[in-house]
């Protein structure tokens, strides 16, 4: 049975001492397994993603990775109040900013009602004047 590439991954990342870059991983890989440049092309994404879920493996940030083995929790893990609480600043900035231009553009709105309203009175009076004569 041929070895999954992920096993190939582990293989690689195992024999080696340091993390490793993406780009070198995903090299031996394709070396490994015999991958054609077509083949690679059409692979590299799931294979992304596929390490990114398996447990064995972790990111330590620009792309370099390594086994989740030889790192503590402590390290690797992400607090997830930490990304919520920067989407809620996120959310709130883009709110004030939505504010902002929804009163710019009831603004635009609320001139052309006035513009609409002192045609209507002239029209009136040269109606009024009119019926006059």
């Amino acid at each position: 049975m041929a070895k999954s590439l992920l096993d190939h991954a582990f293989d690689y990342i195992s024999k080696s001492k340091e993390q490793v870059s993406f780009k070198d991983l995903w090299a031996y890989i394709c070396e490994s397994a015999g991958l054609s440049e077509e083949e690679s092309a059409k692979k590299i994404s799931s294979f992304y993603t596929n390490l990114m879920l398996d447990g064995r493996f972790v990111t330590l940030g620009e792309n370099q990775w390594d086994l989740r083995s030889r790192h503590t929790f402590d390290k690797v893990h992400i607090d997830m109040k930490d990304v919520y609480s920067d989407v809620e600043s996120d959310i709130n900035d883009d709110s004030e900013e939505n504010d902002e231009e929804e009163k710019e553009y009831n603004k635009a709105f609320e001139e052309n009602e006035e513009v609409e309203e002192d045609d209507n009175s002239e029209k009136s009076e040269e109606d009024e004047e009119e019926e006059d004569r």
